[in-house]
């Protein structure tokens, strides 16, 4: 079930972040018609992930997907070993509420909406927030599965 499936190489030189919902479908064996979309769409560019989405995505592995430690643990290697990692810090933080204040998302979108930005992300690739979206004249939010 977990394993390959995300590629090494990219196709461009375009960054994008991934959010939690993006990686969620990645290993779930529910929706196979949004895994295949997600694993199309994030290997055509250089990637980036949080602390933050790891979190995330290891919470609701275990909980909602129900895999085993093992499965989790095995996930995070190939993520970490295929996306540069955002440390989540105090000044990220501080950022997300100005953020939170002018787009109206919630405030955990919010960081992940920062941490884009601090990564110099092009696109933000999700599937919950507003489509084409531009944030601070740098970030397009892309739902990859609209």
């Amino acid at each position: 079930m977990v394993g390959n499936l995300i590629e090494m190489k990219q196709m461009s030189v375009d960054k994008a972040f991934l959010d939690t919902n993006v990686l969620v479908y990645l290993y779930s064996d529910s929706e196979k018609d949004k895994q295949q979309k997600a694993f199309k769409e994030i290997n055509k560019y250089i990637r980036f992930v949080s602390t933050q989405v790891l979190t995330e995505f290891c919470n609701i592995c275990l909980k909602k997907l129900q895999l085993s430690r093992f499965d989790v643990d095995n996930a995070l290697t190939e993520i970490l070993n295929t996306c540069n990692l955002i440390i989540v810090d105090d000044s990220d933080i501080r950022k997300s509420i100005s953020i939170y204040e002018k787009y109206k998302y919630s405030y955990y979108d919010s960081l992940v909406i920062e941490s884009a930005i601090e990564a110099d992300c092009d696109f933000l690739l999700t599937e919950d927030m507003y489509d084409g979206q531009i944030i601070e004249n740098t970030l397009e939010i892309r739902n990859i599965f609209k």
